[in-house]
């Protein structure tokens, strides 16, 4: 397995969680605020599912899929990119480009694990060093999951 996919679970793995993940369709149908004994899932790939939840009063979102990417940023994405759909393939590429945008490519490719992390913490809000004030995972746990998902560490 690649830096690149591992890199990607361990984002799957830090927005949504395990044991979402595990109830879902690896995280790829997931709608924000789902819980494993309450999971909110849709059903077609055909679109992104535009639903508004409110996440706690003066919070709501949009966010939805494996990387849980806002209605507003896959429109943009879909455009730019001429992508058919919320595929799964769609979804991976659109995180990829947002790791390349980040300028973090080249880290996830040579294994510069914290440095990659820290360039995407402003994209997912449950990575540390982000402004967002929500939920932050420990570089550690990240890099624990990122390992567990195949990905090398450089030098």
């Amino acid at each position: 397995m690649s830096n690149e996919s591992a890199f990607l679970d361990m984002i799957a793995w830090s927005e949504i969680g395990p044991a979402l993940l595990a109830v879902s369709d690896n995280g790829y149908n997931v709608i924000v605020g789902s819980t494993p004994s309450n999971p909110n899932l849709f059903i077609s790939y055909a679109d992104h599912p535009r639903k508004l939840v409110q996440l706690r009063p003066g919070l709501v979102s949009t966010a939805a899929g494996r990387y849980q990417l806002l209605e507003r940023y896959f429109d943009a994405y879909k455009l730019v990119m001429m992508l058919p759909d919320f595929s799964y393939s769609s979804q991976d590429a659109i995180a990829l480009q947002q790791i390349k945008e980040s300028g973090a490519q080249n880290d996830v490719r040579l294994g510069n694990f914290a440095d990659a992390v820290i360039k995407c913490s402003h994209i997912w809000a449950s990575l540390p060093g982000n402004t967002y004030e929500q939920r932050e995972n420990k570089l550690a746990d990240l890099q624990a999951a990122y390992i567990a998902a195949g990905g090398t560490l450089s030098g």
